[in-house]
């Protein structure tokens, strides 16, 4: 599914030059709920932003499904994105102004989906989430947890090979942080959705089949965990 090697990345910072990935190697298996953990700065972001395409590294390799992404012209990697990849970031990124069922299905009509298949699917996916009878709700009539759905749902109405997530409970309470969780584990468990995600909390460990802890750049342990 996702095969990693040897992933350098380095930001310059005016004079400073930051190391964020000092030679990163990672295998995520089809189906797998895999956390990247550490401390602050260890660069957890850094490596989903990179498996998700969002940035590139300054060596290293990255293949999805088979396709050596870093070598994708960027139009195809674009296409690649919007067809294989879901992200859920911590801040949501809806948009104000656009219903729950008008965010999840914006990206169906950059694929150029025909309206009654975006609609069906759309509609379709934020029932799986718990959000049915939210759909024509805007973001600032939703609470946080649900704004997180709609951001979830929008990630896999386009049934992606990959889920990636940036702490998508940082912002979140407990309680609520739990729900999605579970959404998580539900999804993982009963589409065999691939999970990748970003988190800081020791008690999210009891979610993933492995978590993967990063230290200044490198990978400091791989632990498996009780859902493996």
């Amino acid at each position: 599914m996702i095969v990693a090697e040897d992933l350098t990345r380095v930001y310059t910072m005016g004079r400073v030059k930051v190391r964020a990935l000092g030679g990163v190697s990672l295998t995520v298996a089809r189906g797998e709920f895999v956390g990247i953990m550490g401390a602050s700065g260890s660069g957890k972001s850094t490596l989903l932003h990179i498996l998700g395409l969002l940035d590139r590294p300054d060596s290293g390799s990255v293949t999805i499904d088979g396709t050596d992404v870093l070598a994708l012209s960027d139009h195809r990697r674009t296409l690649f994105r919007l067809n294989r990849l879901g992200y859920v970031f911590q801040d949501y990124a809806l948009i104000g102004e656009l219903t729950a069922l008008e965010n999840v299905y914006l990206t169906s009509l950059v694929r150029g989906d025909q309206k009654e298949e975006y609609l069906g699917k759309s509609t379709e996916i934020l029932r799986r989430v718990g959000l049915g009878d939210r759909i024509n709700h805007r973001q600032s009539e939703l609470s946080g947890g649900e704004q997180q759905r709609v951001a979830i749902a929008r990630a896999l109405v386009n049934n992606p090979s990959i889920l990636l997530a940036d702490e998508p409970c940082a912002n979140l309470d407990s309680q609520t942080s739990k729900s999605i969780l579970d959404l998580f584990a539900r999804l993982n468990e009963e589409l065999d959705q691939t999970i990748v995600m970003v988190s800081h909390e020791d008690w999210h460990k009891e979610y993933f089949c492995r978590v993967v802890t990063l230290r200044d750049g490198l990978i400091e342990e791989v632990t498996e965990c009780r859902r493996a």
